[in-house]
């Protein structure tokens, strides 16, 4: 067989070079040679009319193609479904990302389990761990069960070659920065070895119509660790987010070609693995006690489900000059803005306090409905006021202080009365009524909306 050739290309301009340095000779960059398997190109001899031929028989009327969409394999945990789209894709590679301890081989193991169960053949790569290491995290969450194979390596010439003889539905590689390839010289983890392990395995998976899903690390960043490409090559990118020392653990799609990029999926860490959460919604809100000042509750969607979340925020008189602002789980600037908003058009200065918000839960809030629960838990806060128990609030807050009324306001009021509440304070919307009715209070401004929550 001929000598496997590797060559140098710049991840910037494209550029080749024989071997590694340090800076591209092209662009001038610095640190963007990697390393990648020089293929020869095979130069065609075709006569012009063949190639011509060929080229027309690749060529066809989109309505005369056939729909790529295949039955979904169940994955036997619902919230994992929801954020996939509805289950596993045949053919389809998944990168499963987290935080170190955050519970990713968990639950890709309980996943390949319940997937065997029923009957479909799973493969188990790890290279982290040794077989026997698996087995013992498997027998404490149920996951010996028959049809799922195990396999310890770290190279990547067997483990396609395990693929091969398992003929799996499912293959599971845990971890992508863990395989190497002996054709290349860089150490496994490497943005080279990172980028050929996934292109091979996402060959695999194109050509078997097996479903491929890799754990991948992540950097101090958050974000998956090794060359952009390796994102670009997988069909969906899922999170799993969470407090390592904390029990919540929710899953988000930050790519996802089968399905929203928008749902979310809530698990519950436990000593027998990972279990879903029956009701998301009771379990983000604090206690079913009485409320306290500085805590609002807003009805959050994430993609199509409702989240009642609770809002906290605690003013506290500032020792030193400069007030301090710290926010978890919501944008920083948000809460600028909102505090600038309070003082302009409410009459609630907090120029002298310090200032701490907080999503309850871990959860993280994008969406511009939470201004309004955000706004009131601060006044509440400020007053020491506590906001009335049976109201919930959802609205986007302008900096002229007025208010836009919540998208699907009447989704969030059913899941909101659902949970025993009864009236929803939001603003005006395109085509709304009064909505008092239905329990829905329509306030038009900041200073209103306040008024309805906290019985000014």
């Amino acid at each position: 067989m001929p000598a496997v050739k590797t060559t140098f290309v710049c991840q910037q301009c494209g550029a080749a070079a024989p071997k590694w340095a340090g800076q591209c000779a092209t662009c001038g960059a610095w640190n963007t040679l990697v390393e990648t398997l020089a293929a020869p190109r095979a130069i065609a001899r075709t006569p012009s009319a063949a190639r011509a031929v060929a080229g027309m028989a690749a060529i066809s009327p989109i309505s005369a193609v056939e729909s790529a969409e295949a039955a979904r394999l169940s994955s036997g945990i619902g919230e994992v479904d929801r954020v996939l789209g509805g289950g596993f894709v045949p053919g389809s590679i998944l990168l499963f990302g987290g935080d170190p301890g955050i519970g990713k081989s968990t639950l890709l193991l309980q996943v390949a389990a319940r997937l065997a169960r029923d009957g479909r053949r799973v493969l188990y790569v790890t290279g982290e761990e040794s077989a026997a290491q698996v087995r013992g995290r498997g027998e404490r969450v149920g996951g010996v069960v028959e049809g799922l194979s195990l396999a310890a390596t770290s190279d990547l010439a067997t483990t396609l070659t395990a693929i091969d003889a398992a003929e799996a539905d499912v293959v599971v590689v845990d971890s992508v920065q863990t395989i190497g390839s002996a054709d290349l010289s860089g150490p496994a983890g490497s943005v080279g070895q990172v980028r050929e392990v996934a292109a091979r395995l996402a060959e695999v998976a194109k050509q078997t119509g097996t479903c491929v899903a890799l754990v991948g690390h992540v950097t101090k960043e958050g974000t998956v660790a090794g060359p952009r490409t390796l994102e670009h090559l997988v069909d969906a990118v899922i999170y799993i987010e969470g407090e390592r020392l904390g029990s919540t653990r929710l899953l988000r799609a930050a790519k996802n070609r089968f399905g929203s990029t928008d749902e979310v999926g809530v698990l519950e860490m436990r000593g027998d693995g990972l279990a879903e959460v029956a009701d998301a919604s009771r379990f983000f809100i604090e206690s079913d006690e009485a409320p306290s000042a500085g805590a609002a509750v807003t009805i959050a969607l994430e993609g199509t489900r409702p989240l009642a979340v609770e809002i906290q925020a605690l003013c506290a008189p500032s020792a030193f000059g400069s007030p301090r602002r710290a926010t978890t789980g919501i944008d920083t600037n948000r809460v600028l803005m909102l505090i600038a908003v309070l003082a302009r058009h409410a009459g609630v200065n907090l120029a002298s306090h310090d200032v701490y918000v907080n999503v309850a839960g871990g959860l993280r809030i994008d969406e511009p409905a939470a201004d309004l629960a955000v706004a009131a838990a601060l006044a509440s806060s400020l007053r020491e006021r506590p906001i009335d128990a049976a109201t919930v609030l959802a609205g986007e807050v302008a900096l002229s202080g007025r208010l836009r009324g919540a998208v699907r306001a009447d989704r969030r009021w059913l899941e909101a009365s659902r949970l025993g509440y009864r009236q929803l304070v939001t603003g005006p919307s395109r085509g709304s009524g009064s909505g008092s009715a239905r329990g829905i209070v329509v306030a038009r401004d900041i200073r209103a909306a306040l008024g309805s929550a906290l019985g000014d």
